[in-house]
């Protein structure tokens, strides 16, 4: 028995319940999902297709920079606008394209700081829009990162747009604790180590707050993570806390010691060693999130080309064959956007394979 058979959608964009399936069939079969950042139609087929070769669900995210890279650079982003209406086209657009690759698809927005809540307010908008017309909410989740205040604030908020959310079933997604280094305008990069880890205290607060409003949510609870590519032994994870938060949790509500009951996100995942993802998906991560690596990727495809092709695109005609020879098949978008798609391709097949979601489906 595959994903398809715990689904109601079995392919496009996947809400609510089927989101919640996924994510408990991720938990009995040991694997995890990867969440590409987009930035995008390029990026996003990269992933798509090579999920679909892999036979494996995939979550594509758009953060609140990339998404106002989606509507275009020369959009203004006053009061969010570019973000928003970004973030919406990238939705859509996912949405149209991604039945054609045949899997399973989770539509997400990946760290929201208090600071940009009104590109939060702006996307939960167009879900309200989305869910009056189609009965279901336009992204499938959508993640608050206010990890930068208190814990009392940061549940609170999130208590708030959670209700709200739940009315459509969309899940959310929220971080306790603090994941280290710099992503999109969040600065953790001078932390205290001891800030990187979160105890299973603060964890059951969040259980605790979130579960009476919906089961449909998910923590990112730091074990140790940064984001951006680190060298080896910079950065120590402790992918055993995880297990601490499950069975705490477990114990204060009578469940079995052993039953995974958080769906767990592990952020700041690029660099990470084998080892620390297999086990961290051992204790309850579902979901992994793969930024950084992607960007690299997707550059060393166009960057090889450039490099090994630059006689033919120093001018419209004349190259090594002739000063009369044509460069347009050498110089066409199609060309070099394409050898990005294809190293993309390749990390995200990595990624799918080290997470055990290869033929799941």
């Amino acid at each position: 028995m595959g994903i398809e058979n715990v689904l109601k959608r079995k392919s496009g964009v996947i809400v609510g319940d089927d989101v919640h399936a996924l994510f408990k069939y991720a938990h009995e079969k040991n694997f995890a999902i990867p969440a590409i950042n987009v930035t995008s139609s390029s990026t996003v087929v990269a992933a798509l297709e090579a999920a679909r070769d892999k036979k494996s669900p995939i979550i594509l995210q758009t953060s609140n920079g990339g998404a106002a890279y989606f509507a275009g650079k020369g959009v203004s982003n006053t009061d969010q606008f570019a973000a928003i209406q970004g973030a919406i086209a990238a939705a859509h657009y996912i949405r149209a394209i991604a039945p054609a690759y045949g899997i399973p698809v989770v539509l997400h927005s990946d760290h929201c700081a208090k600071k940009l809540l009104p590109w939060y307010d702006g996307m939960l908008k167009a879900d309200e829009e989305y869910f009056a017309k189609n009965g279901e909410p336009l992204f499938s989740s959508h993640m608050l990162d206010l990890s930068e205040e208190s814990d009392e604030d940061n549940i609170a908020t999130c208590v708030k747009y959670f209700t709200r959310q739940s009315k459509m079933n969309q899940f959310l997604e929220m971080e306790i604790g603090v994941t280290g280094g710099e992503e999109d305008g969040v600065n953790n990069e001078h932390v205290s180590k001891e800030e990187l880890f979160t105890s299973p205290e603060r964890v059951y607060e969040v259980y605790k707050a979130l579960s009476p409003i919906s089961p449909n949510f998910s923590i990112a609870a730091s074990f140790g993570n940064t984001h951006g590519v680190y060298k080896a032994g910079n950065v120590v994870l402790s992918p055993e806390i995880l297990l601490e938060h499950q069975q705490y949790v477990n114990e204060k509500i009578g469940a079995p010691k052993d039953a995974k009951t958080l769906f767990l996100v592990f952020h700041g995942g690029s660099g990470s060693t084998v080892k620390e993802f297999h086990d961290a998906i051992d204790n309850g991560i579902v979901k992994v999130n793969m930024d950084t690596e992607m960007q690299y990727a997707y550059l060393t495809g166009i960057r090889d080309y450039v490099l090994n092709k630059k006689d033919y695109i120093m001018s419209t005609v004349g190259n090594p064959e002739g000063d009369d020879k044509p460069n347009k098949k050498f110089f066409d978008p199609r060309v070099w956007v394409r050898e990005g798609e294809k190293t993309m391709y390749k990390r995200v097949e990595e990624a799918l394979e080290c997470f055990h979601a290869v033929d799941v489906l």
